[in-house]
């Protein structure tokens, strides 16, 4: 047993020799860089503004109704084509309209009729009165008949050329040379007089529909110059100008309904339905400064606001003044940022001070600028 014990304490011993070797000889392990997206500052007034989301529209919109009732019995076009000036876009039953126009002549007809014998029954009596064979009251009595039927005679041609004209509604034609919005009605459907059937874009202007806030409508007026960004384009931005702002807000969202027409130059650069951004360079915070992306702005305990600047690879915490907040970001000012520093844009909050990070840009492509060492000037 005591053989046995000595064994156990001598490998005991051994092993204990070997980890203090081991740590003796340890190296320490780099700490991970944690990586950040980071971007450059912009000066206010480049780039500056509120962004708008926004759809494009053709600036003339038409609802098309039958002026007139029936069953749909053709509709000639469907939503996307592009019709010309008096096509035929759909068909009503036109049986009705005709059996109407029918009677509406008979009526007429049967009016005439009866003028035609009121007139020689007052001719009659003319001759007569001038005979005095018969009363002056008599002679009035058939003049008084015979305008009545010129009266029902005038009713009934009026009425013939109104259905005659209604026997034309029942065709749906283009006012105007256009496309095709959407359409609302199919084939055998019944349709009212004034139901919307198709909406028609016509040619012509393009504009992009926003809503603007109401705690800053009074920064808009018409006329303001407006950039507009497509969502399939991003970094193209098209020129227009704010063509009309509505007089009252929205009762739901408390918004100002407002249309950005688009240039002539880029009509023909945008499709109806397209989805777009509109930047309103009005609305942009007036003052020096620099503009950070609001993602990148952190606010301390006390209240104090400050961005996270890398430099040298590390992270650097710039104690700022914050200005009025956009939609996407917000005008900063302070002795420690400069215009070339490169900001962190997202995950600020889980920086400290002096952190080793490893700076990309919006691609996930390192920024070796922000790693660089801080050039050394030179000796005189």
């Amino acid at each position: 047993m005591k053989k046995g014990f000595r064994v156990t304490g001598g490998l005991a011993l051994v092993v204990t020799a070997m980890l203090a070797a081991g740590c003796g000889g340890k190296q320490e392990v780099a700490e991970a860089r944690r990586p950040v997206w980071v971007v450059q500052p912009q000066a206010v007034g480049a780039g500056a503004g509120l962004a708008f989301p926004g759809e494009v529209h053709a600036r003339q919109e038409s609802p098309l109704s039958f002026r007139v009732g029936g069953k749909l019995v053709r509709r000639a076009v469907d939503a996307g084509d592009r019709v010309e000036q008096g096509q035929v876009l759909a068909e009503l039953d036109p049986a009705d309209q005709a059996l109407q126009a029918q009677a509406a002549q008979a009526q007429l007809a049967a009016a005439e009729a009866e003028l035609a014998r009121t007139k020689g029954d007052l001719d009659r009596y003319a001759r007569l009165v001038d005979q005095q064979l018969v009363s002056r009251s008599a002679y009035d009595a058939q003049k008084a008949a015979y305008e009545a039927a010129a009266g029902q005679a005038r009713a009934a041609r009026a009425q013939r050329d109104v259905t005659r004209n209604q026997a034309g509604y029942t065709e749906l034609r283009a006012p105007r040379a256009g496309v095709i919005a959407s359409r609302q009605a199919e084939a055998g459907q019944v349709v009212g007089a004034g139901q919307t059937v198709f909406v028609m874009a016509a040619d012509g202007g393009r504009e992009v529909a926003i809503d603007l806030p109401e705690d800053r409508i009074r920064q808009f007026k018409v006329g303001d110059a407006a950039r507009v960004e497509l969502w399939n384009a991003p970094g193209r931005q098209l020129p227009g100008t704010i063509r009309e702002i509505a007089a009252a807000a929205d009762a739901q969202t408390r918004s100002f309904a407002a249309r950005v027409a688009l240039d002539e130059s880029a009509q023909g650069e945008v499709e109806l339905g397209q989805s777009a951004r509109v930047y309103l360079a009005q609305a942009a915070t007036a003052g020096d400064g620099l503009r950070v992306p609001l993602s990148a702005l952190q606010r301390g305990e006390d209240g104090s606001a400050a961005v996270w600047v890398v430099r040298e690879g590390k992270a650097v915490r710039v104690p700022v003044t914050a200005g009025e907040f956009g939609s996407e970001s917000v005008p900063v000012s302070g002795d420690g940022l400069e215009a070339d520093d490169w900001i962190v844009a997202a995950g600020g909050h889980l920086l400290r001070e002096g952190e080793a990070v490893a700076p990309v840009d919006r691609e996930n492509v390192p920024v070796a600028a922000a790693s660089a060492p801080a050039a050394q000037p030179k000796a005189d």
